[in-house]
């Protein structure tokens, strides 16, 4: 059948990926869906995803949740949208699409965006049974499936593709493998020192690297199926899974079968409107474009800018695409990467500014030019500063630049903000949005809030690496207008959480309602709050409680309303709806009774446990209508909750010290067992995390902590604000060489003025970079007293220790407070029937199928969390 070409002019789109899909917008915007037909052949059986976010299909994210389409959007504009039905041969003459249900549709104007194809390299048994590439929501569904009956698998490719291909392996239980030929990983992206702060940063996650090996053959058994893999070295690799990521190629076939020019590495050979150079009524964009450049860009961004060249093109307005700025700022497994500009430093007479920290997993370097130009840079472990950095590329930075790599805090660091840039800037690389159109958002089209900016200039609809320097100069130039910007804590409260804080202790009122009907807004008077002054609201009561006259008991009256889901049952939910358990164990000390109970109750209620990097053992798939019978026997054998549901203290970490290893210098773990039981309970803004290490050689990791001590031989060093995670930072030295009495008075002091005046959900590290004066302004306060307000942060962390009670102790303890623990409030005897599991390595994990299609647990998967 022929879709004949009528008076109205038709635009045929083959390929319905993320460039396709911005095609398609670009071509609403302009108005050319009201004059054209616009027919779209997509091969996949889904609409346009966000394939940038694949991976984070395996972080719980549903197909649906990855789709960048709106059905409403392509049925408004009359889209003609063909999902699973790609375009087979083109006939330019004829100007005809042929479809592969047979259909043929005529074009007066075609566009290719048919991206790539995974490389995957010719070795002997590439297409065995268990090797499969990392491209599409299929593939990873695959992969899913195939590793049910795998124990080990490998990536082949150490690019962004790969590392996540790695971590998803990992996530689903294999011991993970990641083979890459070049000496170092991210090749493209990083430098040797950048790639070796990576490589350190990876390995700690447990995943093996083979650099600097390519793979010479897939090892099969049998059956065809794969067992190993050989390397070039010489040395053969385990393995049950193969995938490859070892980059892509022009998807350009359908081109080059209809006689249209390509490049000679591959890539559609268009010229500056995109169009292709064989064809005017032909345009090619994307990862199968060779742009008139030379290059096939493989990022988002640049297919971005092609789609909007080429709508501009076909609506005779004018717009070229004469190339792109490759920078990139990714976060794999985790781990903040950028580059931008020069990175590896290609220009004659550059000169390399660089800060390393391999124990903290970070890598800086910034690429100079002799008069002193910002050329580019390198940013592994912590990259927020790319979007400035990025920006001010091509000028000279108004301060040295090796006060920009420094981590804040350190003596010489420096932080730039976004006014520091030029009009110019480009702030939003995916859609080329500057400053000046910022700012312009702002002041000519009256935008207050990012969501409208967004709306108006596109910016920081694309990878999002841009939003947090877009808030920054949203707030700036309200401000520099004259507007008063609304800092209130949220919709219900004008203050902002410290002076929130300030009124529940000077007034000590002692309840939420209390506190909205009396300083609440206007219009939030007599209300119920929202999501987020609620849980806020109760970690300063909590906080306070002693001094303030209310209940600490976070299950207690009008507080167990206001709690986050973890603290409302007293445990994390886990990704299946079951919920772990965690004794405290302070110090990492822990007796072999008190480990045979721990292993007792997990053996009679089907529990998996791990031990974790704090020093103690977690057991997850409980119940929730478990909790209360597990809890009841920890209680029993002498333990108190770990409060890894709450924010926070979570765990004093510590090394043996001097007690048993010939290097300590202090008894760092009756110092860690003294801290933990002191802090336990307190409730902050966000959790608090410590250790104690028992000489320099720092093998508890108390720098990378909230608050950490480092013994020396004259008592105890105080390190504050650091931070591991996603955003690590070194910690600050606060103090040296003190005693224990010392040491506790110090302590007690910065968290409660840490508590007193942080914003809700900010961590310690965020906390110090932010305050007026940071790290000195700290000291002065709690060290030297300038404020005069030691003598009460003091008093109040005197309540808190001498009227802490452990809240499930409490909670086993009173009849009221156990009816909570049910699934369904109707039926309290009945488990929630989507809660089950699957046995792996001995124990359980989640059927994550079964919570996906909301099915009761068949004969074969592990019903709740017992296994008898």
């Amino acid at each position: 059948m022929t879709a004949t070409l009528g008076a109205t002019p038709t635009i045929v789109l083959v390929g319905h990926g993320m460039v396709g899909q911005r095609f398609l917008e670009a071509l609403a915007e302009r108005g050319l869906t009201a004059t054209h037909r616009v027919v779209v052949l997509c091969e996949e059986p889904r609409p346009a995803y966000d394939r940038v976010g694949l991976t984070s299909y395996f972080s719980g994210k549903t197909p649906e949740d990855l789709s960048m389409t709106d059905m409403e959007f392509i049925e408004k504009h009359s889209m003609e949208l063909r999902v699973g039905d790609p375009a087979v041969s083109v006939d330019r003459e004829a100007k005809k699409v042929t479809a592969r249900s047979g259909e043929v549709f005529e074009y007066d104007t075609l566009v290719l965006a048919t991206g790539s194809f995974p490389f995957v390299p010719p070795v002997p048994n590439k297409d065995a049974t268990g090797c499969f590439v990392y491209r599409t929501i299929e593939d990873l569904l695959a992969i899913e499936e195939y590793a049910k009956t795998a124990t080990t698998g490998a990536v082949v490719g150490g690019g962004l593709l790969g590392l996540e291909a790695a971590g998803a392996l990992q996530g689903l239980g294999l011991t993970s493998h990641i083979v890459e030929f070049a000496p170092r990983l991210m090749p493209v992206q990083v430098d040797d020192g950048g790639g070796a702060a990576l490589l350190r940063t990876i390995e700690d996650m447990g995943l093996s690297v083979h650099t600097g090996v390519g793979t010479q053959e897939i090892v099969v058994d049998a059956d065809g199926a794969v067992t190993g893999m050989k390397l070039s070295d010489g040395s053969e690799l385990a393995t049950d899974l193969v995938v490859f990521s070892a980059g892509v190629r022009p998807r350009d076939q359908l081109a080059r079968d209809c006689g249209l020019t390509v490049g000679e590495r591959g890539g559609i050979t268009v010229d500056e409107q995109c169009r292709t150079v064989s064809d005017p009524h032909v345009f090619a964009i994307g990862e199968c474009a060779l742009a008139s450049d030379g290059r096939v860009y493989g990022l988002v961004a640049p297919g971005y800018e092609q789609a909007e060249t080429a709508a501009a093109t076909i609506a005779r307005d004018e717009a070229e695409f004469t190339g792109a700025d490759l920078s990139t700022k990714l976060k794999l497994l985790g781990v903040d990467v950028a580059s931008f500009g020069d990175a590896h430093g290609s220009t004659e007479d550059c000169l390399d500014v660089v800060y390393s920290d391999s124990r903290a997993g970070l890598y800086k370097k910034l690429v100079i030019g002799r008069d002193g130009t910002l050329l580019g840079g390198i940013l592994v472990g912590d990259a927020d500063a790319y979007g400035t950095l990025r920006a001010l590329t091509g000028s000279v930075p108004p301060i040295a630049p090796e006060s920009l790599v420094l981590p804040a805090g350190a003596s010489g660091g420096a932080q730039l903000g976004p006014s520091a840039l030029p009009d110019d800037a480009v702030i939003c690389s995916c859609h080329n949005v500057n400053k000046g159109t910022i700012r312009g958002a702002v002041t000519d089209h009256q935008c207050t809030t990012v969501p409208e900016v967004k709306k108006c200039t596109k910016a920081g609809t694309g990878c999002g690496s841009c939003v947090k320097v877009l808030g920054q100069l949203v707030t700036a130039e309200l401000e520099a207008s004259g507007v008063e910007v609304d800092k209130g804590l949220c919709g219900c409260f004008s203050q902002t959480r410290e002076e929130l804080y300030e009124i529940v202790l000077a007034l000590r009122i002692n309840t939420y309602q209390d506190l909205l009907d009396r300083y609440g807004r206007e219009d939030a008077r007599g209300g119920d709050g929202c999501e987020i002054c609620k849980p806020a609201v109760a970690s300063i009561i909590a906080s306070l409680a002693p001094t303030i006259g209310a209940s600490g008991y976070v299950l207690d009256g009008e507080q167990a309303a206001l709690q986050d889901s973890n603290d409302h049952f007293l445990a994390n939910l886990q990704k299946n709806g079951s919920y772990s358990v965690v004794p405290r164990i302070p110090g990492g000390e822990i007796t072999p009774e008190g480990l045979i109970v721990i292993g007792e109750i997990a053996r009679d209620f089907g529990l998996y446990t791990k031990i974790t990097g704090g020093q103690r053992i977690d057991m997850f798939g409980a119940r929730v209508e478990q909790l209360p019978l597990i809890w009841t026997r920890l209680v029993d054998a002498g333990f108190e909750s770990g409060h890894a549901y709450g924010k926070s203290l979570r765990t004093v970490k510590s090394c043996v010290g001097q007690t048993w290893c010939r290097y300590g210098v202090q008894d760092s773990v009756r110092m860690a067992i003294d801290l933990e039981l002191r802090y336990r309970g307190l409730r902050s803004p966000h959790k608090l995390k410590s250790a104690v290490s028992g000489c320099a050689r720092e093998c508890a990791e108390a720098q990378s902590k909230d608050f950490g001590v480092i013994a020396t031989s004259n008592g105890w060093n105080l390190y504050v604000a650091g931070n591991g995670g996603a955003t690590p930072r070194h910690a600050d030295l606060l103090a040296q060489d003190l005693t224990d009495a010392e040491l506790i008075k110090l302590i007690d002091r910065f968290l409660m003025f840490y508590i007193r005046t942080a914003d809700r959900l900010e961590r310690t590290s965020t906390w110090l970079e932010r305050i007026p004066g940071g790290l000195d302004h700290v000291r002065d306060v709690v060290v030297e007293d300038s404020l005069g307000i030691c003598e009460e942060l003091e008093t109040l962390m005197a309540a808190h220790v001498a009227n802490y009670r452990d809240e499930w102790s409490d909670t086993i303890n009173d009849p009221e407070k156990l009816a909570r623990f049910v699934s369904f409030v109707n039926a309290p005897d009945t488990p929630d029937p989507v809660v089950g599991f699957v046995p792996e390595r001995d124990q359980i994990k989640p059927d994550l199928p079964l919570l996906s299609i909301g099915l009761r647990p068949a004969d074969d998967v592990l019903e709740g969390s017992a296994q008898r």
